[in-house]
């Protein structure tokens, strides 16, 4: 809404400084000092508010150290970082953009679900919470939503590199003046660590017949489902002892702003020879909001935790991530740059996997890790929660910085 109020004085009345609004850079520095001190200043009181209300945790006894102290603490934390998201977003940014638009369904889409299933954990003393088929329903909703949009919308596009015709024929075509072509609708991705870097996933139709590639969709859709599913369960699964989901998803999501501005700026895009996606940039205004209500939502959330972000939180992390690495076409470095939410799944999967195989076999379960997820093995080993969360952030400082290296390493 500023950004349509500056833009207006700026055209109308020429008031010095208006101009700023316009910068993608200004807006996303003034989105992160905004939900910076939203969530900090009434992030408190929106815990207080959960105290007075009773909304507490209730912790199942699972023989780990330091666990009967979190008994109560307030749950549904998320939302203090859902509004210290949307409101500067919406304030700030372009709200007829279409990557902006399919960011604030996802919040508020995965954050409904993560609210009804903490409110049925703690108001109708169901520990189950909401069914597992309606969460999974709910994402599987959601990846439809933000597959057809990724394939039908006509603002999503692409522009593809091409040689200046004119160019001198005596100029190398690595010298050669680099123009951008048409904007167009495409399915292709980006694929790490190769030098011919990108990926049609219409490819996986047209080998066998070149007039399939009108039915992409029917491959590109349930790849996005598969994406945003597993992305946010790895957050849920993640969001286990205080401050590991809030500091790992803050490294993630400040990578992929970096992504969205790289892809979205035409000069630095020619410049490291990655896919220029028009009007991506502005996604860097809703991460960088993003990002600062994390940073102040881990202000109460490190040891010891004062609030817990419960589903509402874990569940809408998990969506934007997924969202922003499909926007950006870096959804294949997924497995590298969410490494600890992949973890944190995969040693779940083991561990149940090898618990039911073994009992069928020997009538007797075993287990891989001492428990799981991948982090409560640990405490089980007798680390202190504090230590093990400082360790998987800088896993997670590695895998992203490995990330951002491929921009050059292929």
């Amino acid at each position: 809404m500023l950004y349509y109020l500056f833009q207006y004085l700026e055209s109308e009345f020429q008031i010095p400084g208006a101009s700023l609004f316009e910068f993608i850079t200004f807006r996303s520095a003034i989105a992160f000092v905004f939900s910076l001190g939203f969530s900090t200043i009434y992030g408190k009181r929106i815990i207080n508010y959960l105290q007075r209300k009773q909304v507490g945790e209730s912790v199942r006894d699972l023989g780990l150290e330091g666990q009967a102290q979190k008994a109560g603490t307030p749950t549904m934390g998320g939302v203090i970082i859902i509004l210290a998201t949307l409101i500067p977003v919406l304030l700030l940014s372009q709200l007829d953009n279409i990557y902006v638009i399919m960011l604030i369904v996802t919040t508020v889409w995965m954050g409904l679900i993560g609210f009804a299933d903490d409110y049925i954990k703690i108001f109708k003393k169901d520990k189950g919470g909401l069914k597992g088929w309606f969460k999974v329903i709910g994402q599987v909703v959601l990846g439809c939503i933000i597959g057809a949009t990724m394939y039908f919308h006509e603002d999503v596009t692409i522009k593809e590199e091409i040689v200046n015709p004119q160019a001198s024929q005596e100029l190398s075509t690595q010298n050669s003046p680099v123009e951008f072509g048409p904007a167009e609708q495409s399915t292709k991705t980006t694929i790490p660590f190769v030098k011919e870097n990108e990926f049609d996933y219409a490819s996986l139709l047209t080998w066998i017949n070149p007039d399939l590639a009108k039915y992409a969709w029917l491959i590109f859709i349930p790849i996005v489902i598969f994406i945003v599913t597993a992305v946010s369960n790895g957050a849920n699964l993640t969001d286990g002892i205080d401050g590991l989901a809030a500091g790992t998803s803050t490294i993630v999501v400040i990578t992929l702003a970096l992504f969205a501005w790289i892809s979205g700026n035409i000069i630095f895009s020619d410049y490291l020879n990655v896919m220029y996606i028009p009007n991506s940039g502005e996604m860097v205004v809703f991460v960088t909001a993003f990002a600062g209500a994390l940073v102040g939502f881990l202000w109460y959330n490190t040891f010891p935790a004062q609030v817990f972000m419960g589903d509402t939180g874990s569940l809408t992390i998990g969506g934007i991530i997924a969202v922003l690495a499909i926007a950006t076409r870096k959804e294949l470095l997924i497995p590298i740059l969410c490494g600890v939410f992949i973890m944190e799944n995969l040693s779940v999967v083991m561990q149940v996997s090898w618990f039911k195989y073994t009992r069928k076999v020997s009538g007797e379960g075993r287990r891989i890790f001492l428990m799981s997820p991948l982090h409560h093995h640990y405490q089980k080993r007798g680390f202190h929660e504090s230590k093990i969360v400082v360790r998987f952030w800088i896993v997670g400082i590695l895998l992203a910085i490995i990330s951002i290296v491929t921009l050059k390493v292929r």
